[in-house]
């Protein structure tokens, strides 16, 4: 078989520099499509100790892999100061993620500094984090301390044959069990759990996957397989669409549609019709929901990324360590974003075939957070 040769670039882009406008936006933040800046992604880490093939493949991310050097990540006072400025801009909630977020040392100090921002209405912000649950049960108790909200919990079936399988490292399913209940003891609740469809390899455990967590609080939701990066040899063939998983949940437990909780949210909500709780599809392959979008990404070292598609991101570290102000930063997140225009979900069908490949090589979702 041909060696398969992903170049270094289709993970980390280069960032493009940032000017920094004379005058900081005025009024209401708003990109060109009228969306706002409420949801700020960050990611702390780009390792994982999970292999997952729609994310980190084994075979790119191997033990030779080139992960960023120490002096390259956003320290945490750096990302503190970042954060801030975003939230004087409109961010009211903000997610941590990786890579695997809990395998940065002290994460809880990051936590602790973050759950001390506060809106310019004075609201604390809605403070949460998104793992593969592998170190949570003994961390649960620490991350409520320092004041994390809630967590999101990826898990890709209870089989444990196939979640081995899927996440290539050979990790029990029963250990991301025991740190969900460790989350729910601990109070970082309602917790989400996350389950990626591929069409292939773990479809036969949506039912299972319903079944194991109606009635117990927690929220779960399908996400469709997507094509983020260039390296999880995405195809189209691969994806269940969310209107499949439903049918199939429905067939057996009857489900009843809901409003969205906030604007800009990424799931469709189902209610189990015998006031069993919810589950909540995410479809950003069949079913765009780009038009209103509310998030920024900011990679581990301070790229800023306006889609989770995107090829490019915003220099920020730059800003952070060559002297600019408070004023000048936010000024400069500021004019970016009015400037964004990204909508990837709604123009791929538009696309060149090419346009997933080595003419448009995306970040890939290991660095930027899902």
């Amino acid at each position: 078989m041909a060696e398969r040769v992903i170049p270094l670039i289709a993970q980390r882009p280069s960032g493009r520099p940032v000017a920094v406008p004379a005058e900081a936006p005025v009024g209401p933040l708003a990109d060109r499509l009228g969306r706002p800046l409420h949801d700020l992604r960050i990611s702390v880490t780009d390792r994982c100790n999970f292999r997952c093939s729609y994310c980190m493949p084994k075979d790119v991310f191997d033990k030779d892999y080139p992960y960023l050097p120490h002096a390259e990540l956003l320290s945490f006072e750096e990302i503190t100061r970042l954060a801030r400025q975003f939230v004087g801009l409109g961010v009211h909630k903000i997610r941590l993620t990786g890579g695997e977020p809990l395998l940065r040392k002290n994460i809880e100090v990051l936590i602790e500094q973050l759950a001390q921002l506060r809106t310019p209405d004075g609201q604390a912000l809605d403070l949460t984090l998104t793992t593969n649950g592998s170190l949570l049960a003994r961390k649960a108790r620490a991350l409520k301390a320092a004041g994390l909200r809630r967590v999101t919990v990826s898990l890709d079936g209870l089989d444990d044959a196939i979640f081995r399988r899927m996440n290539d490292v050979d990790f029990p399913v029963a250990e991301v069990l025991a740190g969900i209940q460790a989350a729910h003891a601990a109070g970082l609740g309602p917790i989400k759990v996350n389950m990626v469809v591929k069409r292939g390899t773990n479809e036969h455990e949506i039912l299972p996957m319903a079944r194991h967590f109606k009635g117990t609080g927690q929220v779960l939701r399908f996400i469709e397989y997507m094509d983020v990066g260039a390296t999880n040899g995405w195809r189209m063939d691969e994806v269940l669409p969310s209107a499949e998983v439903v049918r199939r949940i429905a067939a057996e437990m009857p489900l009843v549609p809901l409003e969205p909780a906030a604007p800009g949210e990424t799931a469709q909500r189902w209610a189990y019709a015998d006031g069993g709780g919810e589950v909540g599809v995410i479809s950003s392959v069949t079913q765009a929901f780009c038009g209103d979008c509310s998030r920024a990404r900011l990679s581990t070292e301070g790229q800023l990324y306006l889609c989770l598609f995107a090829n490019q991101g915003h220099d920020l570290r730059s800003l952070l360590r060559g002297g600019a102000s408070d004023e000048q930063i936010a000024a400069a997140i500021g004019h970016i974003w009015h400037g964004r225009a990204d909508r990837y979900s709604q123009l791929r069908g538009q696309l060149p075939p090419e346009a997933g490949e080595a003419g448009r090589r995306r970040v890939e979702m290991s660095y930027i957070g899902g």
